[in-house]
């Protein structure tokens, strides 16, 4: 049976309940017998309070929240009260891992303003995701998965009050546009809302009776959820069961979509992991799948128009008046993209078929043409070229003049440009038609209207009486066009995400050019550059899933990690710039491996050539070798003369420690603690950070001894106390010589690279080597890291603390990506190492690796990036050091030159590291195009090593996307 409810057609307008706060103070304690302040709180038709006791049982006189006074809308029965309480009830049974608020006391009372409905519902600890800040792909699933398990909770849930009526239902979501645009005074807010309504319809009214109905709560969204307190928490409560109603079940999720849009950087695509997440516990129908945009739609469309109408009525409403901006942020990202284009990405995310679009059979040009490849991997953006806003045109115009009668850049293939370079959000780089270039001017003959609903489109073209003319040497963009869009203004390009969305409204006029699935057509002039750069196959379209990363999990161990959850798959590099296969190109800002930056083409030029000459092992006589190991040994002091060639940083100090056991007869070594040498037996077994091994300290062989690391941010001795680390490291070497430990060696970097580029305190090396060395050991600078002119002031980090090492280990910098290590001591220690056999590295100092180890030096020389390093690294520094005055996060900038560490502490007092939110922090950046990644033994500092080439705009790029994040939220 069902009761009298509320219908919101019988009355459109709701003012909320308006009792003074002393009034409500009063009642509450006559009434309900709570002693309590309030706090006012926001709502849309409501009014509430943070209800707050003072005293009470447990919490000697301090405030503890004990929830929310909420003044039921006198409109509302008390049966539809009651439904919200079952509501909550059922879910808090049915999913007790959902928090959910109870009813502490309810009742009616009379007040100044009426007879008002009156409840305490507990305080649910937690914060919302109220406001627009950024909200990471992991919070939007959990909001899906809420909204499924709230949904599977109530399902098959009855209630006598379950049949009311209101305005965010979403099944009259048309007929609410409609009336409140009859009081709207903003004529074009209402022909703007109106015109999505109208689309909406045309499609939900289609399919609303195949929706499947239920009870639910339609409302579960970022102002109704709560995240427990936390630096990087999930949401787990629901609150808010004040919209519960029946209605289609799909509107559940709906909603629950429609919150994700306003917030930074929010597109329509955001929303996907939410879907995913959803409809992995409650699966979704094909109709609901077909359904869900267009009440994304209807949801923006109402919240639009009632948010303004409830100012209209109650200009008092700061919650309401607050709400407009982000409502209307809603409505625009939600008709930013035709609905159906939607539908098809939800559709193939989810696994359904997708709806056929347009298509075209019939050839209308009588040409063979060139097929031109502008993928990432394309020859023709080899060397930068891809750089160059006119790229593909010139290589277009190339084959052209090589004898291709037509070129054609296919549609549906992602494209690289320039337009990607700085770009925060992903590139529009999947071109919705092909490009046409014609030798000479070519007619088509005939229509090229409707073909089985398709229109195809030239553009440029002239119609004569004899067809189209197009004209030679100019882009000609060609298109298969739905006949009942053929009049719209469609994107030439969209991103990759929307691709197949797209595809429902857009052919692929490849047929009609005379393009044949697989491959290009030849031209029999084409010269074999144009041949090499005309091998683009069509079958590589986008409907084809990317399996790469599932397959590395199969064949590579699970211990050889990746960057991101999610990685990109980059698979073209260019300076400080990484490159995906969909044309997104990233900032580089970790990557001191490609020193000299990516691709370099002297590098590259160097190899190539090297290899058509001579790669093979080192033992053989070459000129390679002797000539890189002379370089090499000149950029350092005199005495350290005699240079070993090795793959690897891993291998370089894994040798430096086998060379000062063999010159000096012992075993035992001393390193410094937190640090990181490599993977090698040896030189794991001196690596002592706890990030990359978290037994490192329990699991040491006995001939490793330690000592503090020498950090005076976050050290033990901290600040001027810094000064201290270097006595008692000197004192702790002499007490394990004493000891009988026949002291080998001292390894550690020069500037402390794996904390973040920690400057070691002025004399610290000074006094440990003097230690070292007195009581007969030697000493290695570990230079893998910081070495080579990174640190822009000093090519060498021991340069920095005016010390000469006994052994120097390098590799990363010195070979450009190439497997290079080196290490350099003096001849009389090189010639003790006979003691344990010979040496043979294969590879190391090849003719190949020599070449290319040269030519590193070579663009480090002629290009000035040392200097480069300086410039760019104090501007970069600089920038840093800023964001501290704004933002309490940051702690400290570390480092020098192009090594830099940022810093992020939760207290600046007490240090407490954000190591969470500094992962957080870096999968944000990658949305933004900004490649960086944690280091130290808490990884709670930015990585800060870009190729040397790093240019002052990508600095500033870097910093502004930080400064973004920091502000918004990650």
């Amino acid at each position: 049976m069902h009761s009298a409810v509320f219908d919101y057609f019988s009355q459109p307008e709701l003012p909320s309940p308006v009792l003074p706060t002393a009034e409500a103070t009063a009642l509450l304690a006559t009434e309900f017998g709570i002693d309590a302040t309030l706090e006012s709180l926001g709502s849309q038709q409501d009014q509430n309070f943070l209800v707050r006791t003072t005293g009470t049982t447990g919490t000697t006189g301090s405030d503890r929240r004990l929830g929310v006074l909420k003044l039921s809308n006198p409109c509302f029965t008390e049966a539809e009260i009651d439904l919200q309480s079952v509501a909550a009830a059922r879910v808090a049974s049915e999913h007790p891992e959902v928090r959910v608020p109870t009813v502490l006391a309810s009742g009616w009372w009379d007040t100044s303003a009426g007879r008002l409905h009156a409840r305490v519902i507990s305080f649910v600890s937690g914060s919302t995701l109220t406001g627009s800040g950024y909200l990471r792909p992991a919070v939007v699933a959990q909001l899906g998965t809420l909204a499924a398990r709230v949904q599977l909770a109530l399902a098959g849930l009855e209630h006598p009050a379950a049949h009311r009526t209101l305005q965010w239902d979403l099944r009259h979501a048309v007929r609410v546009a409609r009336t409140i645009a009859e009081t709207e005074p903003d004529r074009a807010v209402v022909d703007e809302v109106l015109a999505a309504v109208d689309g909406a319809a045309s499609v939900v009214e289609a399919l609303g009776d195949r929706l499947p109905r239920q009870l639910g709560h339609f409302d579960v969204t970022d102002d109704n959820v709560l995240r427990p307190d936390g630096p990087v928490t999930l949401p787990d409560a629901v609150i808010d069961f004040g919209d519960v109603a029946e209605s289609w079940a799909v509107g559940e999720l709906a909603v629950t979509l429609s919150s994700v849009l306003h917030h930074d950087g929010a597109t329509v695509w955001s929303v996907l992991p939410a879907v995913r997440a959803f409809h992995a516990l409650r699966p979704l129908s094909s109709d609901e799948v077909d359904a869900l945009w267009p009440l994304v739609v209807l949801r923006g469309a109402v919240l639009v128009l009632s948010g303004r109408q409830q100012v209209r009525l109650d200009d008092d409403n700061a919650y309401a008046s607050g709400a407009l901006d982000r409502e209307y942020r809603v409505f625009r990202q939600a008709v930013s993209v035709p609905s159906a284009v939607v539908t098809g990405v939800l559709r193939r995310a989810l696994g359904f078929p997708p709806a056929t679009g347009p298509t075209w059979t019939r050839r209308v040009l009588d040409l063979d043409p060139m097929l031109l490849d502008g993928g990432t991997r394309s020859p023709v953006h080899d060397d930068g070229r891809w750089t160059a806003p006119d790229a593909l045109a010139t290589e277009a115009r190339r084959l052209l003049d090589a004898g291709a009668p037509a070129v054609v850049l296919p549609a549906w293939l992602p494209v690289l440009t320039s337009a990607a370079i700085g770009a925060e959000e992903p590139p529009a780089s999947v071109p919705t038609g092909a490009t046409l270039w014609l030798a000479e001017p070519t007619t088509i003959p005939g229509e090229t209207g409707d073909q089985g609903g398709a229109v195809l489109q030239f553009d440029p073209a002239d119609r004569t009486d004899d067809g189209l003319v197009l004209p030679a040497g100019l882009p000609v963009h060609v298109r298969v066009v739905a006949a009942e869009h053929g009049d719209a203004d469609l994107p030439r390009a969209v991103p990759a995400v929307a691709a197949p969305g797209w595809r429902r409204v857009l052919g692929d006029p490849a047929a009609a050019l005379g393009v044949r699935q697989g491959g290009a057509c030849t031209a029999a002039a084409a010269s074999t550059t144009a041949t090499a750069t005309a091998t683009a196959s069509t079958t590589a379209t986008v409907t084809a899933p990317d399996d790469l990363l599932a397959r590395r999990d199969r064949v590579l161990a699970e211990v050889q990690e990746h960057y991101y959850a999610e990685p990109p798959r980059i698979e073209r590099g260019w300076r400080d710039l990484l490159v995906d296969v969909d044309g997104r190109v990233y900032t580089d800002l970790v990557n001191n491996v490609a020193s000299v930056g990516h691709a370099h083409p002297h590098v590259a030029a160097a190899a190539a050539r090297q290899h058509r000459l001579l790669n093979t092992n080192s033992r053989f006589h070459y000129a390679g070798i002797v000539e890189y190991a002379e370089r090499v040994a000149a950029l350092l002091p005199d005495e350290l003369d005699t240079v070993f060639f090795v793959n690897s940083g891993s291998e370089a100090t894994d040798l430096a420690l086998r060379i000062v056991m063999a010159a000096t007869g012992r075993t035992d070594i001393v390193a410094m603690r937190e640090a990181y040498h490599g993977w090698t037996y040896a030189s794991d077994a001196v690596s002592t950070s706890i990030a990359d091994n978290p037994n490192a300290l329990a699991t040491r062989p006995a001939w490793v001894h330690t000592v503090d690391a020498a950090n005076a941010y976050r050290g033990v001795h901290r600040g001027a106390d810094a000064n201290r680390y270097a006595p008692e490291a000197a004192e702790r070497i002499r007490a394990l010589a004493a000891a009988g430990h026949g002291i080998a060696g001292f390894i550690c970097e020069p500037v402390y690279g794996n904390a973040g580029g920690i400057a070691l305190p002025d004399g610290y090396l000074r006094q440990v080597y003097d230690a070292v060395r007195e009581v007969g050991g030697l000493t290695i600078a570990d230079e893998v890291q910081v070495g080579f002119g990174r640190l822009g002031h000093w090519f060498w980090g021991f340069e920095q603390q005016g010390v000469v090492p006994d052994v120097v280990a390098v590799a990363k910098s010195v070979g450009g990506g190439t497997p290079i290590g080196i290490v350099v001591t003096r001849r009389e220690i090189a010639d003790r190492y006979r003691t344990q056999g010979y040496f043979f590295s294969s590879t190391g100092g090849s003719p190949v690796s020599a070449a290319v180890g040269a030519a590193v030096l070579d663009v480090i020389e002629s290009e000035g990036l040392q200097q480069n390093a300086v410039v760019v690294g104090e501007h970069l520094a600089d920038r840093l050091r800023a964001l501290g005055d704004r933002h309490a996060l940051v702690g400290t900038v570390h480092g020098s030159g192009l090594y830099l560490g940022l810093e992020f502490v939760r207290d600046r007092t007490t240090l407490e590291p954000a190591t969470e939110e500094t992962a957080a922090i870096c999968d944000r950046l990658l949305t933004l195009g900004i490649v960086m990644q944690p280091t130290g033994d808490h990884q709670n500092v930015l990585k800060i090593k870009p190729p040397l080439v790093v240019t002052r705009e990508s600095a500033d790029r870097f910093v502004d996307a930080l400064d973004r994040v920091l502000t918004t939220g990650w």
